[in-house]
This record gives structure tokens, sequence and C-alpha cells, in this order.
């Protein structure tokens, strides 16, 4: 590993966060795994497993930017500490009422409403205890832990459902979040936040008009509104495959849909740490503008290759892996630097409610493909979605890369 890396690793508090980030995440996506198949075997309804991603996603919409402002006002440790015990109580009721696709349900909506209190407090924290020369290298890692929690969360969740069963499953979750609760309470930092900040009523309108002031201030930075829009969209290319990887899998690889995830989701995911580690190593100097716009256009080509995945090649598998690769790779280009400068370009009193309004932005985004593409792949064909998908990424990325190289002539 890369010294920069071990650098920044030996900064304890920061260790104890990415520790807490890392076994948060891995309980998070198993839940989000094991709640969908636990709701379709109690009902054997696909719209019962639209349910629960519904559940999971509206909260981001309704609480995104409210959760930001509320998380600047009070203590960010605090509010890790409290996140991650919450939830780690949530999934220990559900140990014992896991039969029942009401209480499904609310736990899904109700985890994913404590979560929108939990971004906003974590990622903000890497600056408070990060100098500004690692911070590309902290994200970097951040990414990593991010996708390679997929990698073991989707590696763990149909051998714990079988070996464990659904209860034990879901104690395994909970004691996930409690290793994670335990990790936030090690962190130990003089400057981290005043002492005196603590979770008290704020009037309505003291919140309405911090909605709005980081509304403002978002409105008037290229650099935090650019990077909030890069990562929204890297997000919404994500839902879409994965709302569209059952079709896409069946009508154009002609391959069997529970090979899919093996065959695409395990490689992006290797490509996402994979590419964390370049940038980490290699981009630290780079403009974070530039490195985002290319992530963000060779993303786009690879979502246009997709349709042609079973044509380039006889061996339909390898090109899947290639595939789903370089989705990944270039997905850590848009996300690590664009981070980064949501963190450099914001001050720390502002940093919780830039990260509300990205859940809110990504919830938005994330709607669409639960309600209309769908839709639009049922009656145009997945091909057909999927290129002009490609089209219309590449576009913004291609657009903002040019945009950025005229103005450096200027």
């Amino acid at each position: 590993m890369n010294n920069r890396f071990l650098q920044t690793l030996s900064v304890k508090p920061f260790l104890f966060l990415w520790l807490a980030e890392v076994f948060s995440q891995i309980s998070m996506n198993l839940l989000n795994f094991t709640l969908l198949i636990v709701a379709f075997k109690l009902t054997g309804s696909n719209t019962a497993v639209s349910g629960i991603v519904l559940a999971f996603t509206l909260p981001a919409v309704l609480l995104g930017i409210l959760a930001g402002v509320l998380v600047d006002r009070w203590n960010k440790k605090r509010v890790l500490f409290l996140t991650n015990f919450l939830r780690t109580i949530l999934l220990l009721f559900v140990v014992f009422f896991h039969s029942e696709l009401t209480v499904v349900y609310l736990v899904a909506f109700f985890v994913s409403v404590i979560t929108q209190f939990f971004v906003p407090a974590e990622t903000p924290m890497i600056p408070i205890l990060i100098k500004k020369d690692n911070l590309m290298s902290a994200n970097a890692l951040f990414g990593i832990g991010i996708y390679g929690s997929v990698l073991v969360a989707y590696a763990l969740a149909g051998p714990l459902l079988l070996l464990l069963g659904e209860t034990l499953t879901f104690a395994v979750l909970a004691f996930l979040f409690l290793l994670a609760t335990l990790c936030v309470s090690f962190i130990r930092v003089s400057k981290l936040e005043d002492s005196s900040k603590t979770v008290k009523q704020i009037a309505p309108s003291v919140i309405m008009g911090d909605v709005k002031s980081a509304l403002h201030a978002i409105s008037k930075t290229k650099e935090i509104y650019s990077s909030l829009f890069l990562l929204a969209l890297s997000q919404f290319i994500i839902l879409i495959l994965a709302v569209l990887g059952p079709g896409y899998a069946k009508d154009v690889l002609h391959i069997r849909v529970d090979q899919f995830p093996l065959l695409f989701v395990t490689p992006a995911a290797i490509g996402m740490v994979i590419g964390a580690l370049l940038i980490g190593n290699y981009f630290q100097y780079r403009s974070r503008h530039k490195v985002a716009a290319l992530g963000m256009m060779l993303a786009g080509f690879a979502v246009m290759l997709l349709p042609f995945g079973a044509s380039f090649s006889p061996n339909t598998h390898l090109m899947v892996i290639i595939l789903g690769f370089s989705l990944g790779l270039t997905n850590a280009f848009i996300f690590v630097p664009s981070n980064t400068l949501i963190q450099e370009k914001t001050r720390e009193s502002y940093r919780g409610k830039v990260y509300g309004a990205l859940n809110s932005l990504t919830g938005v985004f994330s709607l669409i493909p639960i309600i209309l593409v769908g839709e639009l792949a049922d009656f145009y064909g997945v091909a057909l979605v999927l290129t002009w998908l490609g089209v219309l990424i590449a576009f913004v990325g291609f657009s903002y890369l040019a945009f950025l190289m005229l103005k450096k002539k200027k």
C-alpha cells in the first residue's frame, strides 16, 4: 500500500472513523440484500420488493438537507455514535419480528431515516481529522471501504442466510452496527467540535433559515454544485443498472439472471476499489474537476457499450466482467475527487448541510429508475435505453471537460 495511504491510516481518529464506516457499510449492504429477500419470501411479490426500495429511498428525499442542517448544529461524533447505536437496536428488534411484512417495511424506513443523519455527520468529519494534503487519500480509502463492503456483503449475504437463517443473520447485522458504535467511541481529537454542541430543540424558522442559506451557498459555489451533481449522477447510474440488470442479463446477454451479480456487480466493485487506489497514488495533484469529468465521460462510453456486450467477443462472460470492471473504475474517478472538492471548498459549519443536500439530490435521482426506467425498458427495450443513457452521460462528462479546458485557455 502506498506510503500516503499508510500515513493517512496512521492518524488514529481517522482509522477509527474508517473502521466505523466499514462495519456500518457492510451491515447496511447486507441489510439491503436481506430485507429484499425476506420481503419476497413473505409475499412472492416484486411489488413488495419495490416497497422495500421505496422505504429506503423516501427518507433521503424528505429529510436529506434537513438532517444536514441539524447535524451541523450538533456534535458530529455524538451523532455518529447515536445513529449506529439506534440502528443496532432496530436490528435487534427485527430479530424477533421479521416474519411480519409491516415490521420489515417499518425497519427499512426507520433505518433509512437514521442513516440520513449518519451520512452528513460521517464524511464531513474527514477534513476535521486529516490534513488537506491527505484528503484525496482519505476519500480514496472511504471509497475502498464503501465499495469493498459491497463485495463483502454480496459474498456473505447468501451464505449467511443459508447457514444461519434470517433470525441469526439479523443478529449478526446488529453486532456489526455495535462494532461501528464502539469504533466511533474511540475517536479522540481535541479540535473535533465544541462539546457544548448538543441535540436540542431549534425553532422551525431557524431551521428554514439554515436550509435557505445552505441552498444559497451551494448554488453560488461552482465547485460544490458541480461535485454534488456528478456524485448524484454516479449514484443514478448505479441504480439504473440495478433496475435494468435482470432484463439486461436475460434479453441482451442471454445468461441466467442469477449469474449477473457475480459477473457484473463483483467486477464493478473491484474496479471501484482499484480506481480509488490509483487516484490515491497517482492523482493527488491533478485537477479534481478534470479527473471527475473524465470519469463521467468514460462511464458514459462504458454504458453505451453495454448493449453490445454479447457481440464483441464469443466469450460473453469475459466481456461482461470487463465492462463491469470499467464502470467501477470510472465511478472511482467521479467519487473520490468530487468528495475531496466538497470538503476543500466548504467550511466545517456548512459541510453537513452540503452532504444532506447530496442525500436529497440522490434520493430524487433514485426515484427516476424506480418509477420510470423499468417502464421505458419494457416499451423500448433494455438495449436502446442503455444506449441513450450512455450517450447522455458521456455528453455530460464531455461538456464539463470541454468547459474546463476552454476556461483554462482563457
